[in-house]
């Protein structure tokens, strides 16, 4: 396996499969068994996942909610995804650990690195839910920074595209995809991967990201395994 360790970046609306909102338990099902391919090869797998498929603060705050109020409703949506997917894991076979950035003792452990990182060490997947604890900060910058933390060797951002463009290939049919970028070009292109507090981040600490289609059975071995799948994001 070309990653020891990683850091799986998931949307909320990926779980929402073939539904308007909320959560498929068949794309879970789906995602379990893509996870547990690779954690039977070793893969140690820290997972944050959005919760866009429940609620998005920024949607709130544009309707006239008070924005740090609906950020944290997000975070808290973020936690309710976390313990599905938690759930579909464990339903599968496999041992998990549920942090959040705020706590909720009830249902998950608060977040610390270092038995964060002992618990991968141990091949136990941790789920790290409510983002970074803090409003204005999208769960892309919270999967970095916590990959930053728990010292993943990469950033792998499943989503429903299968890798970076020149343009949105659902609507640009001649949109151009790339196999390898550096951050320097995406941000001279003005290309859309990640948000930019995310992006830096990711950049300043030489942290690649891979993004690729997480809908097609395989892919996630097959990125694990060094394959050339979506696009690489480097130095």
């Amino acid at each position: 396996m070309k990653y020891k360790r990683i850091l799986l970046k998931l949307s909320g609306e990926a779980l929402m499969g073939e539904r308007q909102y909320g959560i498929d338990p068949k794309r879970l099902a789906e995602y379990a068994a893509e996870i547990k391919e690779i954690h039977d090869k070793g893969v140690e797998i820290a997972i944050v996942i959005g919760g866009g498929n429940i609620f998005r603060g920024v949607a709130g705050a544009s309707n006239g909610m008070d924005r740090v109020q609906g950020d944290y409703m997000g975070m808290l949506a973020t936690v309710i995804n976390g313990m599905a997917l938690q759930g579909a894991l464990e339903e599968a076979g496999m041992q998990t650990r549920l942090q959040t950035a705020l706590k909720i003792e009830a249902i998950a452990e608060p977040y610390i690195k270092r038995r964060a990182t002992r618990h991968l060490e141990k091949g136990r997947i941790v789920i790290f839910g409510a983002g970074t604890g803090n409003p204005y900060f999208t769960t892309d910058t919270a999967a970095v920074l916590r990959g930053i933390e728990v010292d993943a060797d990469v950033i792998l951002k499943g989503t429903r595209v299968d890798g970076v463009y020149t343009a949105d290939p659902e609507k640009d049919t001649n949109a151009i995809k790339f196999d390898n970028i550096t951050f320097e070009d995406v941000l001279a292109k003005g290309l859309n991967v990640m948000d930019t507090t995310a992006f830096t981040l990711s950049q300043e600490n030489k942290l690649p990201i891979i993004v690729f289609d997480m809908n097609k059975p395989g892919n996630l071995l097959k990125v694990c395994e060094g394959a050339t799948v979506g696009t690489t994001v480097t130095i």
